[in-house]
């Protein structure tokens, strides 16, 4: 299938396309001084009236007149649902992921907003908890004809909207980093989100072809409905080329099984080579390593996003 015959097939299966983006209605709840930077704890609004909680880590070194480049983090799943943005700020749960307040003392503008469901997004009526919440938003929106993917990807939008409004960012220097449900969202954004010049995504490609194979229940934004007829998870983050991609994995991650991975890379780098982008997508796996951050992910990490973004202004 053509890439742009797939891509309309995607958008459709992901519930067509998204609205025009209402106002942004930012409220500063406060701010707190951190180790290298100031967090800004604030609202701004997905849809009318919809509002996300986020956090905005400010370096030290930047501001209005000193602008620098920017990350937006998707923090990741782990059943963990009262974690979202707190854990890559730095606040709350396990340092390995940490990533959100590590790059802002790296100099970059990082938001860490919160994925519907999870720690102030939870269930507002407090009947449904947890897991329980995340299946019911779900099939919601399954029935409304769209996926739990389709709003991950307008909520990511918003993010970016949001950075772009702010003026200590570097507009033509924006990044995105996630681990987990967090790369799963790196490589869905990917394809509707030209304003992200380079993208991270580490541990998690579950192809659906492995998903069914090794009968593995994944997070719920993995699944686009009706499209695996038409192409797998790696053809989807294929669609970001020619922007800047890397992808981290472990060979020993069972939620990830890595000849699966290996394929989906092969994808990718065609899709890649295709645009006469080879320069623009790299991965690496690590040899007897699972689902974790590695130091040496890590420092791949940081190069990558070095080498792509311009992190200050001269």
């Amino acid at each position: 299938m053509a890439v742009a015959d797939f891509r309309d097939r995607l958008l459709r299966g992901l519930g067509g396309d998204w609205p025009d983006p209402c106002p942004l209605n930012v409220r500063l709840r406060k701010k707190t001084k951190a180790d290298g930077f100031t967090i800004e704890s604030l609202y701004y609004d997905a849809e009318s009236d919809e509002p996300i909680p986020a956090l905005l880590l400010i370096p030290d070194s930047v501001s209005a007149g000193k602008p620098a480049a920017a990350v937006a983090v998707w923090h990741q799943h782990a059943g963990q649902w009262h974690l979202g943005k707190s854990e890559p700020a730095g606040l709350a749960g396990n340092p390995m992921h940490h990533t959100g307040a590590a790059l802002a003392r790296e100099g970059y503008v990082v938001l860490c907003p919160d994925t519907l469901c999870f720690e102030e997004r939870q269930d507002p009526s407090k009947k449904l908890k947890g897991g329980h919440y995340e299946r019911y938003e779900f099939l919601r929106y399954v029935v409304d004809g769209r996926c739990m993917a389709w709003k991950n990807i307008l909520d990511m939008k918003r993010a970016i909207d949001f950075l772009v409004s702010r003026p200590e960012v570097r507009n033509d220097s924006i990044g995105c980093y996630g681990h987990s449900m967090g790369s799963t969202h790196t490589w869905l954004v990917g394809p509707w989100e030209p304003r992200l010049k380079a993208l991270v995504g580490n541990c998690c490609l579950p192809t659906y072809q492995g998903i069914h194979e090794n009968r593995l229940l994944h997070c719920f934004p993995n699944f686009v409905p009706g499209i695996f007829e038409y192409g797998d998870t790696p053809d989807i983050a294929a669609l970001t080329a020619p922007r800047a991609l890397h992808m981290n994995f472990g060979d020993r991650d069972g939620g990830s099984p890595i000849d699966e991975v290996r394929k989906g890379i092969e994808i990718i780098a065609d899709a890649y080579a295709g645009m006469h982008a080879e320069k623009k997508f790299s991965y690496f796996i690590e040899q007897d390593t699972g689902h974790v951050f590695s130091d040496e992910m890590w420092k791949r990490t940081k190069a990558f996003l070095r080498r792509h973004l311009v992190l200050k202004s001269v």
